[in-house]
């Protein structure tokens, strides 16, 4: 026996295992984001907190688009409609029990955070029969039906949602007694006072951490792999055990739920539950079609390219019209005027475009090929 295939010797440490340099680069990049984003508050005004929320609000509900569209191959259309439903469902579980125009089940809000994500995904697992029997554009066409369901809903339901005309507005949130307003006690950190803009924003922050942990456990786990293989090849999964119909249901229900997580943000970061008058609205077919665009400009099935697409579309209008008040921009009137939602859908339309054309793994796959070569310039370890 030679020596390289001859047993360590007895007592010897045993050989530590071998670690991943770009594994620990990005634990670190991780963990450095997250504290920036602790201390942001710290430092910005109420408007700029304001835009991050709802940046993600993108997050969460494009992590959710990007798990059924880029992990499972399921084309959905129906993400404003999940939207609308889990907010409706968070603001009738939470909402007073006294008024007598809307309906109203006085839960904890907490609990009807969690209720509304259930209520989503039960409405998920009800439109999986069609989502289990319909792939590509058929799927997408008989989801975005969804969305027009969810227009005739809203204005319909006046008990529920309070009309086009005038809403209703949500209770405001509190987790274990403690409120996320202005009402509750007098917190400060370093100096700075931790009111409602701030409260709110931890509380997203919460939100959106939790949803992207448990995408990446399930994308990573034995669900993910069932999805994949959904997705490359139905007939090759079944041969495999997979259950095709039973990946589709799920997939479809688990995106659900983080739209309606999404939806129960946004009426929290609104202020109001308002239905829209028309199919463009907070829950229209612009909306569907702007979180298929995070999940395309971030790339298909990517947990952090959605959060970088998220950044991108809902970001940027935050942003420009932040701006736009201190530069003078968009100050023109009338039908042709520029808005910075216009500018924005320009930006994000020409981004899609560019990815379709040369990079149709999205933001994602770039920063995979950057980080390749990076490893392949990296010197061998001398022994």
């Amino acid at each position: 026996m030679s020596e390289v295939d001859s047993p360590p010797a007895v007592g010897a440490p045993a050989p530590r295992p071998h670690r991943d340099p770009a594994k620990l680069v990005r634990t670190a990049g991780w963990l450095v984001l997250l504290v920036v984003l602790l201390a942001l508050p710290l430092y910005l005004d109420s408007a700029w907190l304001k835009a991050g929320q709802y940046m993600m609000i993108g997050a969460v509900g494009a992590i959710g688009l990007t798990l059924v569209v880029g992990q499972a191959g399921q084309l959905s259309l129906a993400h404003a409609f999940f939207l609308l439903a889990g907010g409706t469902a968070y603001t009738v579980l939470s909402g007073p029990t006294g008024d007598e125009r809307v309906v109203g089940f006085g839960l904890d809000p907490g609990l009807s955070l969690v209720g509304a994500v259930v209520v989503t995904a039960l409405l998920g697992l009800a439109f999986a029969p069609v989502a289990g029997r319909l792939r590509g554009i058929y799927l997408g066409v008989a989801s975005l039906a969804l969305v027009f369901l969810g227009l005739y809903f809203g204005q319909s339901a006046e008990e529920l949602t309070g009309g086009t005309s005038t809403g209703r507005t949500p209770a405001s949130f509190s987790l274990f007694g403690f409120p996320f307003t202005n009402d509750g006690p007098e917190i400060t950190l370093l100096g700075v006072p931790i009111q409602q803009a701030e409260r709110m924003w931890y509380l997203f922050l919460l939100l959106t951490v939790l949803a992207f942990v448990i995408a990446r456990g399930a994308v990573r786990g034995r669900v993910g792999r069932s999805w994949r293989a959904v997705r490359d090849h139905e007939a090759a999964a079944a041969v495999m055990g997979v259950s095709v119909l039973r990946a589709k249901a799920g997939a479809f229900a688990v995106s659900s739920a983080y739209g309606g997580l999404a939806g129960a943000m946004t009426v929290l970061w609104f202020d109001i539950l308002k239905p829209d008058e028309s199919e463009f609205g907070t829950y229209g077919i612009n909306v569907s079609i702007a979180y298929l665009a995070m999940v395309i400009i971030g790339g298909l099935g990517s947990v952090p390219g959605a959060l970088v697409g998220a950044l991108i579309v809902n970001g940027l209008p935050q942003v420009l019209a932040l701006y736009s008040a201190d530069l003078g921009w968009f100050t023109g009137t009338g039908d042709g005027a520029l808005t910075p939602i216009l500018v924005s859908s320009f930006v994000y339309g020409a981004a899609i475009i560019l990815v379709v054309l040369f990079e149709p793994g999205g933001l994602a796959a770039i920063g995979r090929r950057i980080t390749q070569r990076r490893h392949r310039r990296q010197p061998p370890e001398e022994s």
